[in-house]
């Protein structure tokens, strides 16, 4: 059996080539990961649009309607940061179904990888931060709503503070978050996270793996999840724009490889997102992204040889 990869070509909409945010990143993160070989050991998988039903699981029904048929506030639209258009609206749903759609194929294969995902600023009523739905919080409520899952823990390592998820789950005790993130850096307003690890601006590898590693030696087995949802956010990389952390690329090789072995190891089922990651260089941001689906898929190796 392939390792399961999920991605759409609505993933990259026509996007202000301007803007900050590097929407183009999901297109050229397919095509390095086909350049490279990967996708010829892979399996792609395609993804539906969710139901509204769905994506109420985590969201407000009145601001799914407002933001699908671009009626946001002002205010919203500012805390959002991203122009609104019918495809962006259609790619945002997408790209849901698409994290859900990992979600399936982890529970049936052991592991799978999504080419996007990760909107982990996303609120119950609001966008914030680039992020528009929830796709962390909609998946562990999906999960633990339909009975495949009875304990989610969800491992953000996303340089950036998992506020949306952490309030979202707030009073959901069967999932549990993770944050491991820069303290000085968006959100300014911190949340509380069921697990909260602040990191010091320009932490490197080793420090950085010592404390994910410690991490996950406490809580895998006092929280004994039966589902992991990891955000591989390759915002910690020391060229990223946004991030102040200093990860080498064999640092975050390290960092996934560690994440996604010991839910292996512990025979638990995981799925993983991109999250975050901002470069001026786009194509060296979509090689930095695919480090994820690189490792995972020599896990898969060894775990197919074991």
């Amino acid at each position: 059996m392939p390792l399961p990869l999920v991605y759409h070509s609505d993933y990259s909409p026509p996007f202000p080539v301007e803007h900050r945010f590097p929407m183009e990143k999901f297109r050229l993160l397919h095509a390095h990961l086909h350049d490279s070989g990967l996708l010829a050991e892979c399996q792609l998988h395609s993804p539906e649009l969710p139901s509204v039903d769905v994506l109420a699981r985590a969201h407000c029904r009145a601001y799914i309607e407002r933001y699908q048929s671009g009626r946001l506030g002002k205010d919203e639209q500012r805390r959002l940061g991203l122009p609104w258009s019918e495809a962006l609206a259609q790619r945002t749903i997408r790209a849901v179904g698409g994290s859900l759609l990992t979600a399936e194929l982890a529970l049936q294969h052991g592991m799978a990888c999504h080419l996007a995902g990760g909107t982990h600023h996303a609120h119950y009523d609001h966008p914030a931060g680039f992020c528009i739905y929830n796709d962390l919080a909609i998946v562990a409520l999906e999960l633990l709503h339909s009975g495949r899952a009875e304990r989610v823990l969800i491992v953000d390592c996303d340089v950036h503070q998992g506020d949306g998820t952490a309030r979202i789950l707030a009073d959901v005790p069967e999932a549990i978050t993770l944050s491991l993130h820069c303290e000085k850096n968006y959100p300014a307003r911190k949340a509380l996270s069921d697990w909260d690890i602040g990191l010091p601006i320009g932490m490197g590898d080793a420090d950085y793996l010592t404390t994910l590693e410690q991490a996950l030696d406490y809580l895998l087995p006092l929280t004994q999840p039966d589902f992991i949802i990891y955000d591989a956010g390759a915002d910690v990389h020391a060229d990223d724009a946004l991030g102040y952390l200093k990860l080498s690329d064999a640092g975050m090789a390290a960092r996934d490889s560690l994440v996604l072995r010991r839910a292996v190891q512990a025979s638990i089922p995981v799925m993983a997102v991109i999250g975050g990651g901002y470069d001026r260089d786009r194509l060296a941001l979509a090689k930095r992204h695919g480090i994820l689906h690189h490792c995972a898929a020599k896990v898969w190796r060894d775990c197919m040889v074991s």
